[in-house]
């Protein structure tokens, strides 16, 4: 019997598959693939939205950083920098 390979994608896909059916427990089906039923509830409710996209990992990157030094500050630094190299 071969070994059974699964990209995560394929195994989420195959959870909200399983969770979608008529009668599905979904928090034994949470505890089957070993994840918690808010992450569980999370991919049921991306699927939702956004079909098998939505079962992508996403980035983590913030949308903005606020104590961010501006451009202008920046490129005075880099220029104190490049004259006075030590």
């Amino acid at each position: 019997m071969p070994w059974h390979e699964a990209s995560i994608m394929s195994e989420r896909y195959e959870f909200v598959k399983l969770a979608t059916a008529e009668g599905a427990n979904v928090v034994a089906l949470c505890r089957r693939f070993g994840i918690s039923p808010a992450k569980g509830c999370k991919w049921l409710a991306r699927f939702a939205a956004e079909g098998r996209t939505g079962l992508e990992n996403r980035s983590r990157r913030p949308n903005g950083s606020p104590a961010r030094t501006s451009a202008i500050i920046e490129q005075a630094v880099l220029e104190v920098r490049t004259a006075h190299p030590t």
